[in-house]
């Protein structure tokens, strides 16, 4: 995929300058949603919790995938949590940059149906290697057509508004690995979250 690479390596360079500013910051999660984020559930929930990730993210999928679901429908549906899904990048960088702007470009409305197909595909693109074909398939589920797919993954004004937000996540919230878990403004973990231990960090962040 060495022209999607070519687009997208501006991304990757940012992200590492951002990991390498990361030490001079001296201030915790803040866990609040910015209007560029992705978000789900009743914004007046006491619970507000945030999780950073990546489409290339392994455990990430696994939590996507497996739990999340039932996470969803517990609390999320029903009112008692506002989530916030922040993006970041995990190697490979550029593949991370391609899903999150194909997310975007499929709009609001089916942000997280694309980054949901994205994590489901995400051990076949690995497997095949066919990380474009697979892209553009979950593009194409969602209405983006190849023309439009190639705009939206290599748009420069998307790609450094990506790099801001990997940036910001790095120095306001000092993440440095995904998936990371923020509970009204508190780090609660950084990797998987089984829902017992979601289950806790709600019950937690009630108190």
């Amino acid at each position: 995929m060495p022209n999607l690479n070519r687009r997208l390596a501006i991304v990757a360079a940012a992200a590492l300058g951002a990991l390498a500013l990361a030490g001079c910051n001296r201030g915790g999660p803040s866990g609040a949603a910015s209007a560029d984020d992705m978000t789900l559930g009743d914004p007046n929930a006491s619970v507000k919790m945030v999780e950073y990730a990546s489409v290339t993210c392994g455990h990430c999928a696994t939590f996507n995938n497996e739990v999340f679901p039932e996470f969803k429908a517990k609390y999320i549906d029903t009112g008692k949590v506002h989530y916030t899904f922040k993006e970041f990048l995990t190697p490979p960088n550029d593949v991370a940059a391609a899903g999150f702007l194909t997310a975007r470009c499929a709009g609001k409305d089916k942000y997280f149906a694309v980054i949901d197909a994205i994590f489901h595909a995400q051990q076949e693109m690995f497997t095949t290697g066919d990380v474009r074909g697979g892209l553009l398939r979950v593009a194409q589920s969602a209405g983006i057509n190849e023309e439009q797919f190639n705009r939206c993954v290599s748009d420069e004004a998307a790609l450094a508004a990506l790099s801001e937000r990997v940036e910001r996540a790095v120095q306001q919230d000092k993440i440095s690995a995904t998936p990371t878990f923020i509970f009204n403004g508190k780090k609660v973990k950084e990797g998987a979250m089984t829902m017992a231990e979601l289950d806790a960090a709600v019950a937690d962040a009630t108190k």
